[in-house]
């Protein structure tokens, strides 16, 4: 920025976005003083390097603005786990789809796991059922990654969000209207002390 570029000569772009051309590194900070401006290099890597005349308080918000909106987009996919057995209800079930739809709207993956005691491996087909289910349940939002396989004494799945269906989930968290502020109550107005009636003496009648 300004006396910091090294470069002796540079492209140089107006603070309206118009090409001003090739020039000397000394006559573009001179453009940019004639603007009460700073002389910023946007692009060091070009040949020449490229500058441009604008305030620098509004590059570095504008810079660091982009900067949030990338890593939000580039947020990193996290995995969640959700665990049933084979005699879960048919209640904790649909807690349990609720929950694996919440995740994969959001643009997490989720693990299933069915996890078996004793004689319980010997009915494997009933964890691959609520396995199935679960597929079947969140087949609007969500594709089979991994498909069902046992690891060890787990029966184990992973579903993976389909990106139209996160997509639409955020537009719609975005168009829901912000909740009404709600009313603040008065506070009740304090109620003066009673204050004590004075005391009258009657005079004794006189005999």
């Amino acid at each position: 920025m300004n006396e910091r570029i090294r470069a002796p000569r540079v492209r140089v772009i107006d603070p309206d976005g118009q090409q001003l051309g090739i020039m000397s590194t000394a006559q573009a900070r001179a453009e940019a003083e004639r603007y009460s401006l700073d002389l910023i290099e946007v692009a060091p890597d070009a040949d020449p390097p490229v500058c441009r005349i604008m305030d620098y308080g509004k590059f570095r918000y504008e810079t660091q603005k982009r900067a949030k909106e990338t890593a939000k987009k580039s947020k990193q996919t996290e995995l969640k786990g959700i665990r049933v057995r084979p005699n879960t209800d048919e209640h904790d079930m649909a807690f349990k789809v609720r929950n694996a739809l919440r995740f994969l709207r959001k643009g997490d993956m989720v693990k299933f796991n069915v996890i078996f005691r004793g004689p319980e491996l010997r009915h494997k087909e009933v964890g691959l059922e609520q396995l199935n289910a679960f597929i079947e349940a969140t087949k609007e939002v969500a594709e089979v990654e991994v498909p069902p396989r046992m690891e060890g004494r787990q029966m184990t799945m992973v579903l993976r969000p389909k990106a139209e269906a996160v997509k639409k989930a955020a537009e719609a968290e975005k168009a829901r209207p912000a909740p009404a502020p709600q009313a603040k109550e008065r506070e009740p107005r304090p109620v003066p002390a009673k204050q004590p009636k004075p005391l009258v003496l009657i005079p004794e009648e006189m005999e």
